[in-house]
């Protein structure tokens, strides 16, 4: 089909297989080559790509093609594994080394599939499975099986008890300790992206790892909060509520998916005799915030919305209660004048956190459209509109604040006294 020879046996393999099966439009197309050699692969026009084993990268489509090959521990962490490609690896020995079963199923040309571990009955029984107990030498693995949950609990899928059971046991025995920064962030970016999150903080939760990978959000759970404010009570219940209507509302985006995740972290600090109220936790939040986002080396979009939701979502949510002159320096506070798009973001996010509790899934959330409302009427005044003649630096900003303040209260008045019919 492509008019290129592949040496050896070519099978479509992993997440291409899986999805077809499921009935979900796939992504990219992964083939592993069985009997070949790397020579071969080059001499036929592939080009090589893989760092710690043989990769290439079809001439025409570009496609990866990767050699059968097989893993041995010989270290701690996900980089502590021994590789070895040989063209006398078999595909099985090659599937074998997958981490779930539903990952572990190759199509040949002829559309013949090739399941040695059982991974179309997991898909046909909604099961994520792990393929062997060599699962448990990788600890990204555990993340990802949390990721996974993530996408397709929405599917009906759960985690096997014996997956589960192994996942525990690599938590008590300090292997998720070895998690390097960048793969526990690689992954948690990628879960927020899916439909459900909250099904990726329970797979953490329910192993024990939770509390090693994410400790600021494992914190929440079990914190009360006032049950006429939050009917689910669980301020760990609510915060992974407040992630799936993010998802619902946002789709795809982890920058929103990682503001509405960390929004509520100061309720952890709140002193036991003061619960379930939460007084200063959105300041409060903001120190463990920064933990999070050092530790992790959050990229800065999301450390900034995260911030900036954190420390004012309490605001946005009271907003016809707020003066004009406080809109506004919510507005700058924000940097909403330079990047507008962060108030339409924050809007989303505390629409997230308002339907994310128990009974208020489709409670309507006006504050947003009016926050954009008086956002675009003071945006849509400039120093050009002004006469700034004499004035310095200083004066044209306050001048300017004034206007912006004058327009937010137009507009406020509009929206409390809609125009006739």
């Amino acid at each position: 089909m492509t008019g290129v020879a592949v040496p050896g046996r070519v099978y479509l393999v992993g997440g291409a297989v899986r999805d077809a099966l499921l009935q979900r439009s796939g992504g990219d197309r992964d083939f592993v080559v069985v009997g070949a050699t790397p020579d071969a692969m080059t001499a036929a026009g592939f080009r090589p790509v893989g760092k710690d084993f043989p990769v290439f990268l079809h001439p025409r489509t570009h496609e990866e093609y990767a050699l059968a090959r097989t893993e041995r521990k010989s270290g701690h962490g996900y980089r502590g594994f021994t590789v070895f490609a040989s063209p006398d690896v078999t595909l099985e020995e090659d599937l074998a080394r997958r981490d779930f079963t539903i990952n572990a199923i190759a199509q040949a040309d002829d559309g013949t599939l090739v399941d040695p571990f059982g991974g179309v009955a997991d898909i046909e029984t909604r099961l994520l499975r792990h393929v062997s107990p060599a699962f448990a030498e990788d600890p990204v693995r555990i993340l990802r099986a949390a990721r996974f949950m993530a996408r397709f609990a929405p599917l009906g899928f759960s985690v096997a008890p014996d997956t589960g059971a192994l996942m525990r046991g690599m938590v008590d025995s300090g292997e998720a300790d070895h998690l390097v920064p960048e793969r526990v962030w690689q992954e948690l970016r990628r879960a927020l992206e899916e439909p459900r999150p909250s099904a990726f903080l329970q797979t953490l939760r329910d192993c024990g790892a939770l509390a090693r990978v994410l400790p600021e959000v494992a914190a929440l759970d079990g914190v009360p909060q006032r049950a006429e404010y939050h009917p689910e009570v669980d301020t760990g219940v609510h915060t992974g509520m407040v992630c799936d209507m993010a998802a619902q509302l946002a789709p795809g985006d982890s920058v929103i998916g990682f503001a509405a995740l960390t929004h509520d972290l100061g309720k952890a600090l709140t002193p036991a005799d003061v619960l379930p109220k939460h007084i200063g936790h959105e300041h409060g939040g903001l120190a463990p915030l920064r933990a999070l986002c050092e530790r992790l080396r959050v990229p800065a979009e999301h450390a900034q919305l995260a911030q900036i939701a954190c420390r004012e979502h309490l605001n946005v949510h009271r907003l016809d209660e707020l003066r004009a002159d406080t809109v506004h320096d919510l507005i700058a506070r924000c940097d909403g004048f330079r990047k507008p798009e962060r108030i339409a973001q924050l809007g989303i996010v505390c629409e997230a956190d308002k339907r994310g509790r128990l009974g208020l899934q489709d409670a309507p959330y006006p504050q947003r459209e009016r926050l954009a409302t008086l956002h675009r009427a003071a945006r849509s005044v400039s120093v050009r509109d002004l006469d700034v003649t004499g004035l310095s630096g200083e004066q044209i900003g306050e001048r300017l604040r004034r206007a912006r303040i004058a327009a937010i209260a137009t507009a406020r008045a509009t929206l409390r006294d809609p125009p006739a019919d």
